[in-house]
């Protein structure tokens, strides 16, 4: 092995000199550089040549922008046997923002990892091994590559800059959104690292269990309206029938008042009728967070319409249909509604600049999901037809 590298959250670098000839001064010539330090050894070891390259995020934002969450995808992929120490590891690379990259000509031996995990020590960060390993202040493992868990009792450190921004006032939310930019940068799609977070968990209202189920079930018999007003069928008899299944489920106070509206039209407009079709991917989301769905795909085609009206037609009575659902974790839906976020980022992004999006990307079926997802977060207490879809 010969590279080692510190990451930390600093929020100056006006001490790392000192520390750099505090540590080094006694077997090495230190020679100052425009990227960092030159390190030559005096004789203590055989000769060798080190080099320090040191960047930071106002230095080069970039680097951090692609790979901070790249190390966040890294980690997240590591199957931790401690889920909490994952999160605290995930919580530390969300706030870091200074990087030490050391490399030496020869192998390192004992003797220049004790030297770089006293500078480490004095930093206050973590130290990266070539194999995964990842360090604590003090030189301990916090974890191996294979998950299992070292010997450090670590906890996470923010300096006060990081704290004190905007964009980092929740880990947890920081977290989130740069796994999701891993997921992004694997497929080659692009972001937009300027796009803010979503509110951490404690800060969102979260729908029931069972309001997502009386809004999804209420939700797809207006759809098979709808579907029918699109189709120029009998609406009269359409409408007769689907005010009947609301009232079978018991489920009309979960109509949004434009659905209300629209059933009760005497001329439904057809292009409303069109608009609340593909709200099919919408009532798919709710059904994939009661855990009727196995998973949501990646948002290129469209939801598997007869799947979906079967989870319902199938049941004779709400009850029946909510005693089949299995509710997914607030976590598991807040990270799927980050996904679809930066997602819609990156098919508006190449609308307006006259692009195919990225990977066959269906922007309305990416904006129906969002509506959903955001619905059941509670973004920022919207209601369903006013769910926002900036950018």
């Amino acid at each position: 092995m010969n590279h080692f590298t510190i990451f930390a959250s600093k929020n100056d670098l006006d001490d790392m000199h000192a520390k750099i000839a505090d540590v080094f001064a006694k077997g090495f010539a230190i020679e100052k550089q425009d990227s960092g330090y030159l390190l030559k050894s005096k004789g203590l070891f055989k000769k060798c040549r080190c080099s320090m390259n040191i960047l930071t995020e106002d230095m080069n934002p970039d680097y951090f922008a692609k790979n901070i969450p790249g190390m966040m995808g890294y980690y997240d992929t590591i199957p931790f046997k401690d889920e909490q120490l994952k999160e605290r590891v995930m919580i530390q690379i969300a706030v870091l923002n200074t990087v030490i990259a050391i490399e030496m000509d020869r192998a390192m031996t004992d003797e220049h990892m004790q030297l770089f995990t006293r500078l480490l020590t004095r930093i206050g960060g973590i130290g990266f091994l070539p194999d995964g390993t990842l360090l604590d202040q003090n030189g301990s493992v916090i974890v191996y590559p294979n998950g299992e868990s070292g010997p450090s009792d670590f906890r996470p450190h923010a300096c006060t800059r990081k704290i004190n921004t905007h964009e980092v006032a929740s880990a947890q939310g920081e977290v989130r959104k740069n796994k999701t930019i891993a997921f992004l940068t694997e497929r080659e799609i692009p972001y937009a690292a300027s796009l803010p977070q979503l509110s951490p968990l404690e800060n969102l209202h979260f729908k029931s269990q069972e309001d997502i189920a009386k809004r999804a079930v209420a939700l797809l018999i207006v759809i098979q309206f709808a579907c029918d007003v699109a189709q120029n069928g009998d609406i009269e008899g359409s409408r007769e029938f689907f005010t009947d299944m609301l009232h079978k489920y018991k489920v009309q106070p979960f109509l949004t008042e434009q659905e209300r509206l629209f059933l009760g039209a005497q001329h439904p407009s057809t292009q409303e009728a069109v608009n609340i079709s593909w709200q099919y991917e919408a009532y798919w989301t709710l059904i994939w967070a009661l855990g009727m769905v196995e998973e949501l795909d990646f948002p290129e085609d469209v939801c598997d319409c007869e799947y979906a009206i079967q989870a319902v037609s199938s049941c004779e009575t709400f009850e029946q249909f909510y005693q089949q659902t299995i509710m997914r974790s607030k976590e598991e839906i807040l990270d799927e509604a980050d996904k679809i976020y930066r997602l819609h980022w990156a098919c508006v992004d190449s609308r307006i600049n006259g692009q195919t999006a990225p990977l066959a990307l269906n922007e309305s079926v990416v904006m129906e999901r969002r509506r959903g997802l955001f619905w059941m977060i509670g973004y920022q207490d919207e209601e369903w037809d006013t769910i926002s879809m900036d950018t």
